[in-house]
């Protein structure tokens, strides 16, 4: 049976806010209107943008053109729509914790969830990628409303299972060979998620979209009963209290957490860490104003 907790959680969470709001009090996340429910071309426009190869001339706002002396295009509302693609980590890695002791899957949930609730409430079009438990993908295709939100949280949050062996990389290839469409890719993972992606695939996904990504912290695996997701089973005391395997542990995430931030540099990927979903708006405004600092 589905659980829907953590469904109703993200809905109770995004409630009491239409928009994010950012220490600019900025009522956008991404750059364009909201406010449009139109799907085609609209008779309204929003603003002016610099022409380029393409454009019909008839959109071209000629008064505006001499008083600026360089061709501006009218940018109509319509025009401006997203596509948010969420890749959502489903390994049973996700069932451990975080940094601050929250569910990973249920921060992963979370952070998708409010990330897709906040365009997909404003008409912008959402999709996932993501793999059951028996390895098979999952993929949403690119829609519009809260019924095709509330379907994707609901699949994944049934798909997190202690079966689960699947890669992000596996999602990441389905869905480069089955879409040609330019999106905004949002990745839900965690840090050893991040290094599991291969640079070729870096390369090949922002080729022709933004990608952004959040990567879900880890819980500190040194300690009294640590149960280890890969294994099933908690590890002896003789290791999980071992004051030298505890450096070494914080040795190898450090590399990873140093590996992870350099491949994301490289290729222009903005990122957050979530250790708790509880103020999710404020991180994914910090993600969309990180994605625009880095375009600037």
């Amino acid at each position: 049976m589905i659980q829907m907790s953590n469904i109703l959680k993200v809905k109770a969470n995004l409630r009491k806010y239409k928009t994010i709001k950012t220490n600019k009090s900025t009522s956008r996340i991404i750059d364009g209107s909201y406010n449009s429910v139109y799907k085609g071309r609209s008779m309204n426009f929003d603003e002016l943008r610099d022409y380029v190869p393409g454009d019909e001339i008839r959109d071209i706002d000629w008064k505006a053109t001499a008083r600026s002396q360089k061709v501006l295009v009218r940018q109509f509302i319509a025009e401006k729509k997203h596509n948010i693609m969420l890749v959502i980590d489903s390994n049973k890695r996700m069932l451990g914790q975080t940094r601050h002791g929250i569910d990973k899957k249920e921060a992963g949930l979370i952070s998708a969830g409010g990330l897709a609730y906040l365009v997909g409430g404003n008409g912008d079009y959402v999709g996932a990628t993501f793999c059951k438990g028996d390895g098979l993908v999952q993929y949403f295709p690119l829609k519009t409303g809260m019924i095709n939100i509330e379907n994707i949280l609901a699949n994944y949050d049934s798909s997190v299972t202690e079966d689960n062996t699947s890669s992000i990389q596996k999602c990441l290839e389905y869905l480069i060979h089955r879409s040609s469409t330019k999106m905004i890719i949002v990745i839900v993972t965690d840090l050893y998620g991040i290094c599991s992606i291969d640079e070729a695939m870096l390369k090949r996904l922002v080729f022709m979209n933004d990608v952004l990504l959040i990567n879900v912290s880890d819980t500190d695996t040194m300690g009294k009963k640590v149960y280890n997701y890969t294994t099933n089973s908690y590890l002896p005391a003789f290791i999980s209290e071992s004051k030298s395997l505890a450096r070494r542990e914080i040795y190898n995430r450090n590399r990873m957490q140093e590996m992870a931030r350099t491949r994301l540099n490289k290729y222009g990927i903005a990122s957050i860490t979530v250790d708790d979903p509880e103020d999710i708006d404020v991180q994914i405004a910090s993600l969309f104003e990180m994605r625009k600092r880095m375009k600037n």
